[in-house]
């Protein structure tokens, strides 16, 4: 529901607090731990690759020889997001994402299927340093985070001969496709990439503003202009620099992205693009339909884990398991589908998975 009209001194109000909000967002504690699921962690913490120092945890697997990276959405932290709580319930509950994203169940489903999993805090975020002054740069900066993590896997001799694969929401996502344009090299060792729900800062922008009551004709080009200056008075980043669609083009790995296509905070056509910048064939789209809540999205992967499984178990597999496929290197393509279309999940939101044409 949308609230009644603003006028234009509200909306320039409105303008403002969006733009004052990149130079200041508000941090997400870390409110859960591992070993509310059961499992064993190591505190960890390692610089990124401009040494801002990165918290996280390390959980281990017995006998994995995988690793899966977690990046997590903006203003999450690595647990999630207390969205049951103010003022994120606030800020978030108008879109119908009022309720808690607790990431850590997620965590004991790869320990499960066998991964060790490195999960931790983007700059700015949860318990890692504060960095460039605070701001959110929606995966400029924070490509520098996703690098520090994979050369902190390199780093462990338990982990620094096996292949990663990245599992990244929102942010996380969008960081991860930066850091392929600047550091290609930093991903020899990953085969593998979840995408969930990236998207375009300015798109996201617009149905956020729909939602503060701004009138459909005043959200136009010239009204994005204008927040785009006052961004980069905060930030010195203002909207088209903010770019994930370009940076999509520079995905060098297999790469399975997922959205809630009705989400009411950005629209299909924004991810749709992304998928379609991504080169080769070596990408899966998967639609979770029957919700307009972003955050079902994100609790997709914990009420019907079997494709993201299933996508990363065909593009990790190791050629010595029995029936398993060799690893895909970088540049290699797909020559069969790996995931098949969804079936009926154990969510309210039902699932599909969409091939390349």
């Amino acid at each position: 529901m949308t609230d009644p009209l603003l006028f234009d001194h509200e909306i320039d109000r409105l303008l403002q607090g969006i733009a004052e909000g990149f130079r200041t967002p508000l941090r997400a504690p870390v409110l859960h731990t591992p070993d509310e699921v059961g499992l064993e962690f190591e505190d960890v913490t390692f610089p990124s690759s401009d040494g801002v120092p990165l918290e996280g945890w390390f959980i281990p697997a017995p006998g994995a020889d995988r690793v899966v990276v977690a990046n997590h959405p903006s203003g999450f932290s690595r647990s999630g997001l207390p969205t049951h709580l103010e003022p994120w319930r606030s800020r978030w509950e108008p879109s119908g994402n009022g309720s808690e994203v607790d990431f850590v169940p997620d965590y004991r489903i790869l320990h499960d299927a066998g991964y060790h999993v490195l999960a931790y805090d983007l700059r700015n975020h949860g318990l890692s340093g504060a960095a460039n002054g605070g701001i959110g740069t929606s995966g400029i900066f924070e490509a520098r985070d996703v690098v520090g993590s994979l050369r902190y896997v390199r780093s462990r001799p338990d982990t620094r001969e096996l292949p990663v694969g990245l599992f990244s929401r929102c942010l996380g996502a969008n960081a991860t496709f930066a850091a392929m344009t600047q550091f290609r090299e930093a991903f020899a060792q990953v085969r593998s990439l979840v995408a969930v729900q990236p998207l375009t800062t300015r798109v996201i922008i617009e149905h956020q503003l729909a939602l503060a009551g701004v009138p459909e004709p005043r959200i136009d080009d010239a009204l994005m202009a204008d927040l785009s200056r006052r961004m980069v008075v905060t930030t010195s980043i203002g909207l088209p620099r903010r770019a994930p669609v370009e940076w999509a083009r520079n995905v060098t790995v297999p790469a399975f992205l997922a959205q809630v296509h009705d989400d009411v905070l950005t629209d299909p056509s924004d991810v749709q693009a992304m998928f379609d910048a991504v080169a080769g064939n070596r990408k899966k789209l998967h639609w979770i339909r029957g919700t307009t809540r972003r955050w079902d999205g994100y609790l997709e992967f914990q009420r019907r884990p079997e494709p993201v499984l299933d996508w990363l178990d065909a593009t990790m597999a190791t050629a010595a398991e029995p029936g398993a496929r060799a690893p895909l290197a970088p540049g290699a393509e797909l020559t069969e589908p790996l995931v098949q279309g969804g079936g009926p999940g154990a969510c309210s939101a039902r699932s599909a998975t969409a091939s390349t044409p």
